[in-house]
């Protein structure tokens, strides 16, 4: 999933990471050129300086590619605006927009091109949830926030596991596929789902080395 994230304050930050975390695209901006540096060395999403009320610079940032935008700056007129463009001027898919103040929520409709309003008390989990229209990622996350961690394989050309079913696998115990990433495109995977060369698999483990995984999807 392609994501452009206009804002890079903390919340901003924590869903860029989070979402990048879990294989989605994702490209966050900010007007301020010393956070932005930062930022370049310090998490895995692209982060591009800009005003994201500019057309210019939402559109370097792949706005007519994505396939969500959430406006979270700290300025409900720039979220308002940033929301506008991305819908109308680059036909986003799905605009969220943080609303700071609760006076102003009224404000978060269609009318100005949002199509899921969040407020300020709103958590990260949820905001991630309504962005990404989907509780599997979500999940994840407290998943990992309960001890089991999240380990990501890439399926060889070499792989011993091309051509196998998900159940065909020996997994480590305590160890689940909870998702594939073919092409560029998120599965759910059941046990006669067959791996091919290039898949991307997201296992959950409670113990498991991502060596184990490695040796499990690998040899």
């Amino acid at each position: 999933m392609r994501i452009v994230i206009a804002g890079a304050g903390r919340l901003g930050q924590e869903m860029a990471q989070v979402l990048a975390a879990t294989r989605n695209e994702v490209t966050l901006i900010d007007s301020d050129d010393e956070l932005v540096e930062r930022l370049k060395n310090k998490i895995s999403a692209q982060v591009i300086y800009g005003d994201a009320c500019d057309p210019a610079v939402l559109e370097e940032a792949g706005a007519l590619r994505a396939d969500v935008l959430i406006a979270a700056t700290g300025d409900d007129e720039d979220n308002l605006v940033v929301s506008l463009l991305a819908k109308r001027q680059f036909a986003v898919p799905r605009v969220v927009a943080r609303a700071n103040y609760p006076e102003n929520q009224w404000l978060f409709t269609d009318r100005w091109g949002v199509d899921v309003p969040v407020s300020a008390s709103s958590s990260l989990m949820s905001l991630i949830q309504e962005a990404t229209g989907s509780a599997d990622t979500v999940g994840l996350l407290k998943l990992t926030g309960a001890g089991a961690g999240i380990i990501e394989t890439t399926i060889s050309s070499q792989s011993s596991a091309i051509g196998k079913t998900i159940a065909e696998i020996e997994l480590p115990p305590g160890s689940i596929v909870a998702a594939v990433m073919r092409k560029g495109v998120p599965n759910v995977p059941g046990g006669s789902f067959v791996l091919e060369s290039g898949d991307e698999v997201l296992v959950v483990s409670e113990a498991a080395t991502e060596a184990d995984i490695r040796r499990a999807f690998q040899q």
